[in-house]
């Protein structure tokens, strides 16, 4: 890869940044969002939840330990462009199987490095969300600037059904495999004579590492796709259902929601994410575009159920509007930032939800409990 190939980023608001290609040549867009995780670039790029975003690093150098495949959180990269300050050349890490930039290129990604990372955060911040285009094709600002106004933002867009599986499948794999470097960082539970609860989980963007941790908690997994109908689901025979992470905007996934309206009261549905947010708009509430959303792995919450704060990974630009929630839906988590909400229970409907992701990946570990909470409930 030549090293010295230009790039452009352009916003929207007018402001156009210039760096160096290291990762695939082309022109993408779409909605640019920061993301304050000092690691896990990896897990980050291939979560589904960033499908129509540029993803902009806040930490300065990245790229430095490679990409172990084995940490991917899904098939492939998901974020339309990507945003560094320094691209570190080398994969310093036993595990790695690539060096980013060369990953980068494999995905069709494309990247762009040498830019203020400092600044253009700041400007969001200041402006709210923003569109953009990251170019190593176009080196025209005017140019661009149109390009980034015409490129389709995340509002109203069912995001959810382009990133899902077509048809459903089982999950088995739990933490037993061997990572490379020893025992995943969560102490495997015997199970006893606990019996495994039979879930059917909805794919709107779905990790692999909340299936994983789902196995870990006793579930018996089957996903399905976002659009399945609540009849389809309960021909599963679930005890359970679990509604996943995923991108775009929740009001637009309406064959989901009308999929969950359907399967409350029905069975104990816990959700997170996407899945949250859909629960909201279920159970009468309202969703909301953020200034700059949330994403990172240090957002503190406070669980208003135990009195814990926790340090919680978060990846999500919608947020339910705490003031449309109905009577008896009780909030359970907020954020220590911003006051938002983070989590909601319904509990005559058997109903919980929280905003952030409880599996991490990249990420604390503090919130993995509320898997196995939520098994406990089932079983009880």
């Amino acid at each position: 890869m030549n090293e010295l190939t230009p790039a452009w980023l352009a916003l929207e608001s007018g402001l156009v940044m210039a760096g160096r290609a290291v990762g695939a040549r082309g022109e993408r867009g779409g909605d640019l969002v920061f993301n304050t995780a000092m690691s896990g670039y990896h897990e980050i790029l291939t979560d589904p939840s960033y499908c129509g975003q540029v993803v902009l690093m806040t930490y300065t150098q990245i790229g430095n330990y490679g990409v172990p495949e084995v940490d991917a959180e899904s098939g492939r990269a998901w974020p339309e462009a990507f945003v560094i300050k320094e691209m570190s050349p080398l994969a310093s890490n036993f595990r790695a199987n690539l060096p980013l930039a060369e990953w980068l290129e494999r995905e069709g990604v494309v990247a762009i490095d040498g830019i203020d990372t400092r600044k253009l955060t700041k400007h969001v911040r200041e402006h709210g969300s923003l569109r953009c285009v990251v170019s190593t094709e176009d080196g025209d600002p005017a140019s661009l600037v149109a390009k980034a106004r015409a490129t389709p933002a995340t509002d109203g867009r069912d995001l959810a059904s382009e990133v899902c599986t077509q048809s459903p499948y089982r999950w088995s794999e739990g933490f037993e495999r061997d990572l490379g470097w020893g025992s995943y960082p969560i102490e495997v539970p015997a199970l006893g004579d606990k019996r495994r609860v039979r879930l059917v989980a909805f794919d709107f963007g779905i990790k692999r590492n909340i299936l994983r941790s789902l196995v870990h908690a006793g579930f018996d997994v089957t996903v399905v796709p976002a659009w399945t109908s609540a009849s389809d689901v309960l021909a599963h025979d679930p005890e359970a259902i679990f509604l996943s992470n995923g991108p775009g905007d929740p009001a637009a996934v309406q064959r989901g929601i009308a999929s969950v309206s359907d399967l409350v009261g029905k069975r104990p549905i816990f959700g997170i994410c996407l899945g949250h947010q859909i629960l909201s708009i279920v159970l009468g509430g309202r969703t909301q575009k953020m200034p700059f959303g949330h994403h990172g792995a240090n957002h503190p919450v406070r669980d208003l159920l135990t009195k814990r704060v926790e340090i919680t990974s978060q990846n999500h630009s919608f947020a339910v509007d705490a003031g449309s929630l109905p009577a008896g839906v009780e909030l359970t988590h907020i954020n220590l930032n911003d006051g938002t909400v983070e989590g909601l229970m319904h509990r005559k409907a058997q109903v919980s939800c929280v905003q952030y992701h409880p599996e991490a990946a990249p990420g604390p570990l503090d919130s993995s409990h509320l898997f196995r909470r939520f098994a406990e409930s089932v079983r009880a």
